[in-house]
C-alpha cells in the first residue's frame, strides 16, 4: 500500500517521471487518478518531467497494491464471482460493462507500475513513452466504459468485483521480462482473442453503442498495448545478447550497453537464440496453465505477436512444482476481455 501521503497530488515540473508515476499509484480516487494520468502524460510529452533516474531519498516504495477507495466497491475472491452471461438481458450487459470498467482501472495502474518499478535510466526513453501512452489510453477506456455503464442505468460499484489482475501483476513484480511476458503479452493477447465474442454479445442484443465503443475504439487501441509488450521483451532479449558480446564498456546496458550492469535475468535471456523461445521459458515459469485457443490470429499478427510466440504454449501441460502468477488470464476469466 502507499505509505507516504506527501507524494500524492499533482506532479511538479522538473521531477522525474518515476516519481510522478508514484503519485498516480498513491491516489485512491479513480476520478482523481484519471486527472493525474492526463496531467502526467501531458507533462511528460511537453518535457516538463525529467527522465527517470532511479529512486531518490524520501520517495515511497512502489506499492504492492496501488491506493484504492475500496469502500466504494465490494471486492470478492475471484472464485466467488458469478459467471457473466451472454448479454441477453440489460442486467447481464451491465455486469459485463461493470467488469470491464474495473479491469481498465487496474490497467491504468499496471501501466504506471511498470514505469515506477522498471522505467529507470537503464531503459530507453521509448519504453516510458510507450507505457505513458498505454496508461493514458487505459484511462480513456475506463472513463468511456464508466460513462457507458451510467447511461445503461448502473454505476461503478453497483456490483462486486475482484482483483485477480493485480494479484497476477504482483507475481511478476520482481522481473521486468516476466511482467512483460505475462501481463503485457499473454493477458493483453487473450483480451484480443475474446473481444469479438464480447462485441457480438452486445450487437446481437441490440446494444450497438456499447458494441461500437468496444470494437472501434477500445479493441484497436488494445492491439497497440500488446504490441508494446512484444516490442520491449524483444528489446530486452536483443540488449542481453548484445551485452554478452562486450565486456569493457559500461553504459546503461538495456540502452545498448554491456554486461557489467546487466540484471540477473540477462544471463537467462542469452541462453535463448530467439526472443520467442525466451518467452516460452518465461511463460512456463511465471504463468500457470496453457494458452487457450481459439486465437485471434489477425489481431495478434497486427500486434507483432505471431504464431511462433504462442502456438508452442497452447494447451500444454506444465509441472506442478513450477511457480505461477495466474491460472487463467484474469481479465478473460472475469469478462471475456482484457485491458
Amino acid at each position: 500500500m502507499c505509505s507516504a501521503p506527501r507524494h500524492e497530488g499533482p506532479p511538479h515540473a522538473g521531477e522525474s517521471l518515476q516519481r510522478a508515476a508514484l503519485r498516480v499509484l498513491c491516489e485512491p480516487d479513480m476520478a482523481r487518478k484519471a486527472e493525474l494520468t492526463a496531467r502526467t502524460a501531458a507533462m511528460w510529452r511537453s518535457g516538463s518531467l525529467a527522465a527517470p533516474r532511479g529512486p531518490e531519498p524520501g520517495w515511497p516504495a512502489v506499492p504492492d497494491r496501488p491506493a484504492r477507495d475500496d469502500g466504494k466497491l465490494q471486492l470478492v475472491h475471484p472464485q466467488r464471482m458469478r459467471r457473466l452471461k451472454a448479454g441477453g438481458t440489460l442486467a447481464s450487459r451491465q455486469a459485463i460493462v461493470h467488469a470491464l470498467v474495473h479491469i481498465e482501472g487496474w490497467a491504468v495502474d499496471l501501466s504506471w507500475d511498470i514505469i515506477a518499478r522498471f522505467g529507470d535510466a537503464s531503459m530507453p526513453r521509448g519504453f516510458n513513452d510507450d507505457f505513458v501512452a498505454v496508461a493514458e489510453e487505459e484511462c480513456k477506456h475506463h472513463l468511456l466504459l464508466k460513462a457507458r455503464l451510467e447511461a445503461m442505468g448502473s454505476y461503478y460499484g453497483a456490483l462486486p468485483a475482484h482483483d485477480a489482475l493485480w494479484h497476477s501483476a504482483n507475481a511478476t513484480a520482481h522481473s521486468l521480462p516476466a511482467r512483460l511476458a505475462v501481463e503485457h503479452c499473454v493477458h493483453e493477447a487473450r483480451g484480443l482473442d475474446v473481444m469479438p465474442a464480447t462485441v457480438a454479445k452486445f450487437r446481437t442484443n441490440g446494444d450497438n453503442e456499447t458494441a461500437d465503443l468496444l470494437e472501434h475504439i477500445i479493441y484497436k487501441e488494445e492491439i497497440t498495448h500488446c504490441r508494446a509488450g512484444v516490442r520491449w521483451l524483444t528489446h530486452l532479449h536483443s540488449a542481453a545478447r548484445a551485452a554478452g558480446r562486450c565486456a569493457d564498456e559500461a553504459p546503461a546496458w538495456a540502452a545498448g550497453g554491456c554486461a557489467d550492469e546487466a540484471p540477473a535475468w540477462a544471463a537467462e535471456a542469452r541462453q535463448h537464440a530467439s526472443v520467442e523461445t525466451w518467452f516460452h521459458a518465461l511463460v512456463r515459469t511465471h504463468f500457470k496453465g496453457s494458452l487457450k485457443p481459439p486465437f485471434n490470429v489477425a489481431a495478434r499478427d497486427e500486434a507483432g505477436f505471431t504464431a511462433a510466440w504462442y502456438e508452442p504454449l497452447a494447451a500444454e501441460p506444465r509441472r506442478r512444482d513450477t511457480p505461477a502468477s495466474s491460472q487463467a488470464t484474469p481479465a478473460a476469466a472475469a469478462v471475456g476481455s482484457a485491458a
